[in-house]
């Protein structure tokens, strides 16, 4: 199986690429932000549990976050492999992964992170929020909190999977074909 963390801070383009990726390599697109919206919408438990961290552009607790996680690995037994969009966003949660891929023998095979500078980055996100809706997209206030939250507890990351000779940056900068093709590179070679 290949499992891959696509990687990088809010508006770097992990949803738009792993859409292509999924297709691509035949993997499920796991994305932590869409299951979280989708419980928001439908008014679940956890959805208006994770509403009240994302509308203040805080992470979800990392044990609501995990046991989601599992519950849609679980969904799909028979996949050739995931990609994981927003999830591991801490140590803990990486180390989770792990030892829940270690008990279906399988592991993550690297996290690959888009690099994108942050003024661009506060641009996608502004532009996306006028036509997503999503209040978090909307507030330039709100977008800096999400950035520090992910340079606070999510970059380490990439010093957890360094140690694994598992991280493998990748330019996030250009036309949505041209970080795909820099993407499918790392892909081949996992």
């Amino acid at each position: 199986m290949k499992n891959i963390v696509l990687f990088g801070p809010p508006g770097a383009g992990k949803g738009t690429q792993a859409e292509l990726l999924k297709n691509k390599y035949n993997l499920i697109h796991i994305s932590t932000g869409e299951v979280f919206r989708y419980n928001i919408r439908n008014k679940t438990d956890l959805g208006i549990l994770a509403k009240t961290y994302m509308d203040n552009g805080d992470l979800v607790p990392d044990e609501v976050t995990v046991k989601m996680l599992k519950a849609e690995v679980d969904k799909n037994p028979g996949a050739k492999g995931f990609l994981f969009d927003g999830f591991p966003r801490t140590e803990s949660q990486a180390i989770a992964l792990d030892s829940f891929l270690a008990d279906k023998n399988d592991s993550v095979n690297g996290m690959v992170s888009l690099e994108v500078p942050e003024a661009l980055l506060v641009e996608r996100l502004l532009k996306r929020g006028e036509t997503s809706g999503r209040s978090d997209d909307q507030d330039e206030e709100k977008i800096k909190h999400r950035f520090q939250e992910y340079y606070e507890k999510t970059a380490v990351l990439q010093k957890y999977y360094e140690k694994q000779n598992k991280y493998f940056g990748v330019d996030g900068v250009g036309t949505i074909e041209d970080i795909n093709k820099r993407l499918q590179k790392v892909f081949n070679e996992l």
